[in-house]
């Protein structure tokens, strides 16, 4: 790979491809009427693998873009000017998270609906961030070999054990923390075993950082992605079958009673391969936008499709009420509204963000004038009333 290719455009394409298959995922899941929810019918099966693939893709390459960062430039450990980048943006994103779930309407009442702390996407990418930064730290001062390796054991042990933690409730936490840990109280997403997803994009970022120039990078890259997703996808149960005959493990009894973890971790290398063999397609502008602005799009999506703040959302007039024609047809609708209205945001966003600041500036210019002003009729009032209250103790007292 040279300097002129070191944008890697085909994880921009990546992450366009995953948003978007959120995208209809989510509209399609919330709105399809139950009764066409048919396991016999092919084509809803093939929409429905898919669909399950996205999100892994999606933790996936959120970890590779962050760590290839992180690791690019030449400053180690808390130097680093990445780090203290990144632990803003993995708190910026668990903050967007939760404001994703405000009720204004309960708000006004006092009130703060349980679904508030619920974890979904956002809240485990968000400290995925800072559990990548924290690894980084923790081993900067390592051999090289040292923070793959943990990355990729960190991958493997959230996979391996799912089976064993994915039932523990974590009563003795807080909700607000034990969501992030089990889903017995709603969470749609979990820190473990998705966590995994995001360290496994981390490993393949640091490989790819590391090999950079090597002439067959991408040849080799395609045949091993290739080569252990089909393992993965096909084999996986099988080695976790014999494992079990020849051991007597029941935690391998436990991972073979539903693999899914090890087969989308095959989808997910599948289609890295399936990318980097299109890379040289990969390089329209409109595309890589798309990639560049999965944020903005996540948001505008939740805001339309839940109705975050409102509860005003198409979810509420048509949860679970649509045909296939109907729901097939909006999806695409919803998805090129969300993407072209994050594309007209990202192109005027630092107008916006400027008109904002300014704004901010205005109304604590505004508040500091009135403090101002306020002093001295506080300070002449409080004296009227001590005056006033003196008079009325004397007259009181006589």
């Amino acid at each position: 790979m040279t300097a002129k290719n070191n944008r890697l455009f085909f994880i921009d394409a990546m992450r366009a491809w995953a948003i978007l298959m959120m995208l209809q995922g989510h509209f399609i899941d919330g709105l399809l009427d139950p009764v066409f929810r048919d396991s016999s019918n092919s084509v809803y099966n093939v929409w429905l693998y898919f669909r399950g693939i996205t999100a892994p893709v999606f933790f996936t390459v959120s970890g590779f873009i962050f760590t290839y960062l992180l690791i690019r430039v030449p400053q180690n450990g808390m130097e680093n000017p990445r780090v203290s980048k990144g632990i803003r943006r993995g708190l910026q994103l668990l903050a967007i998270g939760y404001l994703l779930r405000l009720n204004l309407g309960g708000l006004l009442k006092g009130e703060i609906y349980n679904s508030f702390y619920l974890v979904d996407v956002l809240h485990c990418i968000g400290l995925s961030i800072l559990g990548l930064i924290g690894t980084y730290l923790l081993t900067a001062n390592r051999k090289k070999y040292v923070f793959p390796i943990v990355l990729i054991s960190i991958t493997l042990s959230l996979f391996l054990f799912e089976r064993v933690y994915k039932d523990w409730t974590f009563a003795f936490l807080p909700d607000f923390i034990a969501n992030y840990f089990t889903k017995a109280n709603g969470s749609v997403f979990t820190i473990a075993p998705w966590f995994g997803y995001t360290t496994l994009g981390a490993f393949i970022s640091v490989l790819f950082k590391r090999y950079k120039n090597y002439k067959y990078l991408y040849s080799l890259a395609i045949s091993i992605a290739l080569a252990i997703g089909y393992f993965l996808i096909y084999q996986s149960s099988n080695v976790f079958k014999g494992l079990y005959d020849w051991t007597g493990l029941e935690l391998f009894n436990l991972i073979l009673s539903n693999n899914y973890l090890f087969i989308r971790l095959g989808n997910v290398l599948v289609v890295f391969a399936i990318f980097m063999i299109l890379r040289r397609f990969m390089t329209n502008k409109t595309v890589l936008k798309i990639g560049a602005s999965t944020l903005s799009i996540y948001v505008i999506h939740f805001v339309v499709l839940y109705g975050s703040f409102t509860g005003l959302g198409l979810y509420r007039f048509f949860k679970h009420s649509l045909s296939p024609e109907i729901v097939v047809a909006g999806a695409l609708a919803f998805m090129m509204v969300c993407t072209f209205l994050s594309l007209q945001y990202n192109r005027y966003e630092a107008n916006i963000k400027s008109q904002l600041a300014l704004g901010i500036s205005y109304a604590k210019y505004q508040l500091i004038e009135l403090k101002e002003i306020s002093i001295p009729v506080l300070r002449e009032l409080f004296i009227r009333v001590r005056l006033f209250l003196r008079r009325v103790l004397r007259t009181v007292r006589s």
